[in-house]
C-alpha cells in the first residue's frame, strides 16, 4: 500500500516539482550560502517561513493555468489594461536576463574550478549551445522528463551537512525560533532570501506549464486534477525549501565558524568548503550547482519567451517544432545569448544578482496583487476561486514582499 501511494504521488509530480526545484538555481545557491556564511544558523527559520507563502502563490498560479488553459501574461492581457502588462514586462525582462547571465557565469566558474585548464568563457559558451540544442530539438514531454530527473541533483545538498559535525539542538532552535535582527545587513539578507525564493518568473512558468499540460493531455479540470495539482505544487515548494535549508545549514556550519563572512558567487562557496570539509564535500556542492543551472536556465528562458509570445500573439509552446514557432524559439535563443554576453560585459556576478533582486523585488508585489485579484475573479475562475486560507496566505505574502521591496529601495537610496 505504501509503495502504491508513493507511485501515485510520483505520477502527479510535474510542473510544481520542476518550478520548485528551478528556484534553487546557482544564483539562489549563492544567496543561501551568503546567508549561512554571514549569519551562521540564524537564518534557517526563513526556509520554514517562506514555504507556505510560496506554496500559496504558486498554487494560485497553477489553478489559473488549469482553469484558463493559458499563461499568466495572456490572462493579464485579456482582463487588464495594456499599460499594466507592459509595466510588468518592462521590469521582468531585464531581471530574468540578468538571472540567466548570473547562472551561466556561476556554472562556468564551477566547471573551471574542476577543470582549470579550460576558461570560464569557454564553459559558458558550451553550456549555452547545449541548452539551445536541447530546447530546440526536444519536445515538451522530453524536456519535462529531463528537468524532472535533474531535480535529483538537488538531493546532493541534503547530503553535505551530514558529512560534517552538527549541533542539532542549535539547528532545531534556529529553525523554529526566528532570530530577528533589525540592522541593515540582516534586513538586506532577508530581502535577498525573499526575492530569491518568491521570484516572479516562477509565477509565469507555473501558470504556463499547467496550461500546457491541460492542452497537451486533453484533460478535463475536475476536483481530482485540482487535488493532484495541489500535491504537485506543495511537494515542489517543500523540496525547494528543504534544499534552501540545507545549503544555509552547510554554509552556517562550515564557513561561518571558520570566519568566512563573504560569499559572492557559488564557486567561492564551493572553494571555501574544500579545505574545511574535504574534497568530496566540495565536489558534491559543485556538481549540484551544475545540475541546478541546467534545470533553472531553461525555465528562465522559457518563461521569458512565453511572456513575449502571449503578449504579441505568437504561436508558442515547447511542444511545437522549431518551424512551427520560429519567433518563440528565436526569443529563447536571444535571451540565452544576451545572458551569455554578461560573461564578456565585465558586470560582476554579485552586481547582476543585486540588480535582479531589485527588479524582482519591485515586480513581485504588483504581480502577487494581480494573481490574488485573478484568483478571486469569478468571471475568470468560475467555481474555482481561491479559498479563504489561500487568500489569507496570499495577503501575508503581498504584505511581506511589499515591505521587502520598500526596504530594498530604502537600502539602495541610503
Amino acid at each position: 500500500m505504501k509503495a502504491a501511494s508513493i507511485r501515485k504521488v510520483i505520477k502527479v509530480l510535474g510542473p510544481g516539482l520542476i518550478t520548485g526545484a528551478s528556484d534553487d538555481d546557482p544564483s539562489g545557491i549563492a544567496t543561501y550560502s551568503q546567508a549561512g556564511a554571514q549569519f551562521g544558523l540564524s537564518t534557517l527559520w526563513t526556509a520554514l517561513f517562506t514555504f507556505p507563502l510560496m506554496a500559496a502563490i504558486q498554487g494560485m498560479c497553477a489553478r489559473i493555468g488549469l482553469v484558463t488553459s493559458q499563461g499568466l501574461t495572456a490572462t493579464i492581457r485579456q482582463h487588464y489594461p495594456k499599460p499594466f502588462l507592459y509595466f510588468i514586462l518592462l521590469l521582468s525582462f531585464p531581471a530574468i536576463t540578468l538571472n540567466i547571465g548570473a547562472d551561466l557565469q556561476g556554472m562556468g566558474a564551477v566547471l573551471h574550478m574542476i577543470f582549470p585548464a579550460v576558461s570560464v568563457s569557454v564553459f559558458c559558451i558550451a553550456i549555452t549551445l547545449l541548452l539551445m540544442i536541447v530546447i530546440i530539438r526536444y519536445p515538451y514531454q522530453k524536456i519535462a522528463a529531463i528537468l524532472k530527473w535533474l531535480c535529483i541533483s538537488l538531493l546532493l545538498y541534503i547530503i553535505v551537512p551530514f558529512m560534517v559535525e552538527q549541533r542539532w539542538d542549535l539547528v532545531v532552535r534556529n529553525t523554529f525560533l526566528p532570530d530577528m535582527r533589525f540592522d541593515k545587513m540582516s534586513a538586506s539578507i532577508l530581502v535577498a532570501l525573499l526575492g530569491t525564493t518568491i521570484s516572479p518568473y516562477l509565477f509565469y512558468w507555473q501558470t504556463t506549464m499547467e496550461a500546457e499540460d491541460v492542452i497537451h493531455r486533453h484533460i478535463v479540470v475536475d476536483k481530482k486534477i485540482l487535488n493532484g495539482m495541489k500535491t504537485d505544487v506543495n511537494t515542489g515548494m517543500l523540496f525547494s525549501n528543504i534544499v534552501m535549508f540545507f545549503i544555509i545549514l552547510t554554509a552556517g556550519t562550515v564557513l561561518y565558524p571558520a570566519g568566512i563572512r563573504q560569499v559572492d558567487t557559488v564557486d567561492q562557496a564551493a572553494r571555501a568548503l574544500e579545505p574545511l570539509a574535504g574534497k568530496l564535500t566540495y565536489l558534491i556542492f559543485a556538481t549540484g550547482v551544475l545540475g541546478t543551472g541546467l534545470l533553472a536556465i531553461p525555465v528562465l528562458a522559457g518563461a521569458q519567451s512565453y511572456m513575449l509570445a502571449e503578449t504579441l500573439g505568437w504561436t508558442e509552446g515547447l511542444d511545437k517544432k522549431f518551424a512551427q514557432a520560429k519567433p518563440f524559439y528565436f526569443s529563447i535563443i536571444i535571451s540565452l545569448l544576451v545572458g551569455l554576453l554578461l560573461q564578456f560585459s565585465g558586470i560582476n556576478p554579485l552586481k547582476a544578482l543585486l540588480y535582479t533582486a531589485i527588479l524582482y523585488g519591485i515586480t513581485a508585489p504588483v504581480l502577487i496583487a494581480a494573481i490574488l485579484h485573478i484568483g478571486n475573479n469569478k468571471k475568470i475562475m468560475h467555481d474555482n476561486t481561491n479559498s479563504w486560507f489561500s487568500n489569507f496566505l496570499g495577503v501575508i505574502t503581498l504584505v511581506v514582499m511589499s515591505a521587502a521591496a520598500l526596504m530594498l529601495i530604502w537600502f539602495q537610496l541610503s
